[in-house]
């Protein structure tokens, strides 16, 4: 019997190499097992909480749905979709926050996390800057997974959280109404997280970040801002503490990693290293960059993929949906 595995992507522009480890290489592996299928969809209504320019979202769209289809997703292996085309996610997550309670919702992390933002910066109104997208964000995840039937979410640690909920909310429903219409999904694994210029996690709010698909000229410019020592080229080095080792590692062959580790413990100069990094960021990428410009040059082109994605999940969407309205006592007249 075929797995379901659901994957969804915040639309915020271009991604970055850290998605592209994280989650982009990842979920186009699991296309490869033919007990899979697949679904990725662009999470645009969930955009909405923090993107308010009509003009930039439909932009940012367009760019995660080409980087994806840049990066190998194959639309006859895996179902991809715009969330804003599947109606039915909305009705359940009418259905789904009815079952929802609301002390649940109080402990969510961004939730936590913005109210203690605020306390930090001496706000004397704790919720100053939180909307209600914001606060019921994982109500509408829930909907996402639970609509589909989905067997597992690819997540990492810092999204897990969202995952318990979907099951504590699909638990609470199936209880409620003597069912088991909705599946608890499992978490899949724990996705790989890529560090930034800094060292820290690569994320574009911390604005460490590399662009997936940049020109050649700022990929090098930007791979030069990487963080190093002040340890001179003849030093013996550790690899495994070098910000630069850690993201050449995650592209190279077991062969190129070896081969620069020891280079690392002979001694070697950071500009060296970077080079080395720039030289295989290019070969790795620059053929999936020719086929991103290609698509955001055409855009119809990602519509209709985005189009017939949305017919086929519709298609799953509405039968479970049907289901749903029968089992809450509003079934079809």
């Amino acid at each position: 019997m075929s797995r379901i595995i659901l994957t969804g992507i915040k639309p915020t522009g271009m991604p970055h190499l850290g998605n592209y480890i994280g989650a982009i290489q990842p979920a186009l592996e699991l296309t490869k097992d033919s007990s899979v299928t697949s679904y990725l969809f662009v999470a645009d209504y969930h955009s909405l909480t923090t993107v308010h320019d009509a003009e930039a979202l439909s932009r940012m769209i367009h760019q995660v749905s080409a980087a994806w289809l840049a990066c190998g997703l194959d639309p006859k292996k895996t179902i991809m979709y715009r969330q804003s085309d599947i109606p039915e996610l909305f009705e359940l997550n009418w259905i789904l926050s009815c079952m929802t309670p609301k002390g649940l919702m109080n402990r969510g992390h961004s939730y936590k996390a913005l109210i203690q933002a605020n306390r930090e910066a001496g706000r004397r109104n704790t919720e100053s800057g939180i909307n209600m997208g914001i606060y019921n964000y994982p109500v509408l995840m829930s909907a996402d997974i639970l609509l589909f039937s989905t067997d597992e979410v690819p997540v990492s640690e810092d999204q897990e959280q969202h995952l318990e909920i979907t099951r504590d909310i699909a638990v609470k429903f199936n209880h409620t109404f003597n069912t088991d219409i909705l599946k608890p999904p499992k978490t899949l694994v724990k996705t790989k997280l890529l560090p930034g210029l800094d060292g820290e996690k690569m994320s574009k709010s911390k604005g460490n970040h590399i662009p997936l698909f940049c020109s050649s000229k700022e990929l090098k410019k930007i791979i030069m801002k990487i963080k190093t020592d002040s340890s001179s080229p003849s030093e013996p080095k550790d690899p495994e503490k070098s910000i630069l080792f850690s993201i050449y590692k995650a592209f190279g062959s077991t062969e190129q990693t070896k081969a620069l580790a020891d280079k690392y413990r002979r001694g070697i100069g950071w500009g060296e290293v970077k080079e080395f990094l720039y030289l295989l960021l290019e070969e790795h990428l620059s053929e999936k960059r020719k086929v991103y410009e290609s698509l955001m040059n055409n855009p119809n082109t990602v519509n209709s993929i985005l189009k017939e994605g949305a017919k086929k999940a519709r298609e799953k969407a509405q039968t479970l949906m049907s289901q749903i309205r029968k089992t809450i006592g509003i079934d079809s007249l």
